[in-house]
């Protein structure tokens, strides 16, 4: 099934297909940041004047949809990584809206044949529109021959 990844790309990247909101709870970031070994006090008290959520807190929200409907299935997806790019701090506190569009998609080729990559973004933005986070989901499928 030789896709033309580069009809795939024309007619799928950076259209948001998918759009949802998010109450960031203190107490959650607070015990995420816990977890995760944190020291720092902007991360884990609710007073200290810069409180925010851990910047890989964010990698943890997902969209209603991994991809926009009709896009084509190449075989059973795994996950190949995430990425966190913070650009302004997530409030705890706050409600964030995510908007999910597909960022890249390519081909490597391996032992196994060709595999396809995509990246799921979703770009969070604050009650006044500033743009905060982008956070992707890398997804490989290997070709079905």
């Amino acid at each position: 099934m030789d896709a033309d990844i580069e009809e795939i790309r024309e007619k799928y990247l950076n259209l948001n297909f998918d759009e949802k909101q998010f109450t960031i709870d203190p107490e959650t970031t607070i015990q995420y940041a816990k977890l995760c070994g944190e020291t720092a006090d902007r991360f884990l008290d609710a007073d200290h004047e810069e409180f925010q959520a851990p910047p890989a807190f964010i990698a943890c929200l997902s969209g209603s949809r991994m991809l926009p409907k009709g896009f084509p299935r190449f075989g059973i997806g795994m996950d190949a990584g995430k990425g966190v790019e913070c650009l302004q701090p997530v409030r705890p506190g706050s409600t964030v809206t995510g908007k999910t569009h597909l960022h890249d998609i390519y081909t490597k080729t391996g032992r196994s044949g060709r595999m396809i990559f995509v990246v799921t973004r979703i770009e969070f933005y604050d009650s006044a529109g500033n743009h905060l986070v982008n956070s992707d989901s890398r997804m490989v499928m290997r070709e079905r021959n």
